[in-house]
């Protein structure tokens, strides 16, 4: 059984939330060809614990880095490395924070420099197809209204959710049930209730759906090594209308691309 979460820890995952979504915004603002991955995570790494809170994703079942750098056909859990970003690329950057006890997580898929119509289109889409599936997380509805509305959105427009991974629920433990996958069945799945905290976050490939897992078991990369898209918010299931605890506003108020 999944608890929803009180009015008091909400507020404290929103503190979470929030320096996240600041810290992506950190991270984008030096988003360009040129720069290493490398030194975009540790840009937020400093930022993170210069606001007092620690990367969650560092060390979490052993991964190296306070960030998820996937770069191009990688679809999520990219290392950081001295890959040199290049015109063109697109970048999707996942970020985890651990403050009073709660955990935040966020993601967002910069493009660098210029990049093509359909890449574009990808970007576009995916972030949308996000908010399809944050207004299905009502009181009431279930994982697969979430799913279906987010599929659905994908496939009208030619591109492919990628189905071995999927949004979680959030909270003293970054993940925690529900799982929330990105394709589904209307009235399938688990229920969900006021007060629940879930991330929703499509991965979204410009080709097929399927996908395979490096050798480092981490970087899962596009089947046809087409470019993939990725974008995540926090939510807190309520009735009537979702309450979104992450935002894009720091990145997209304050980012050129």
């Amino acid at each position: 059984m999944v608890l929803p979460k009180t009015e008091e820890e909400i507020e404290l995952m929103r503190e979470n939330a929030i320096l996240v979504s600041k810290t992506l915004a950190e991270v984008g603002k030096l988003v360009a060809p040129g720069v290493t991955t490398l030194e975009l995570n540790r840009v937020a790494e400093t930022f993170i614990r210069d606001n007092g809170a620690i990367p969650s994703f560092l060390g979490y079942d052993g991964f190296p880095a306070a960030l998820c750098m996937s770069v191009n056909d990688v679809v999520v859990h990219g290392f950081p490395s001295d890959y040199v970003l290049k015109d063109g690329d697109i970048v999707s950057v996942d970020c985890g924070t651990l403050y009073k006890g709660f955990n935040g997580d966020s993601a967002y898929t910069f493009p660098v420099g210029e990049v093509d119509a359909e890449t574009r289109k990808l970007l576009d889409v995916t972030k949308a197809s996000l908010y399809k599936g944050i207004e299905a997380a009502v009181d009431g509805n279930r994982t697969g209204d979430i799913g279906h509305a987010v599929q659905s959105y994908v496939e009208s427009f030619g591109f492919s959710v990628v189905r071995e991974l999927e949004g979680h629920g959030i909270g003293r433990k970054m993940h925690e049930n529900p799982g929330v996958p990105n394709y589904g069945k209307p009235g399938r799945g688990a229920k969900l209730a006021d007060g629940m905290t879930i991330c929703i976050e499509p991965m979204v490939n410009a080709g097929t759906r399927g996908v395979y897992l490096a050798k480092n078991g981490w970087a899962v990369h596009t089947a046809d090594r087409r470019k993939s898209a990725h974008y995540e918010l926090t939510v807190v299931v309520r009735k009537g209308t979702p309450e979104i605890l992450s935002t894009f506003e720091f990145i997209e108020n304050n980012v050129k691309f």
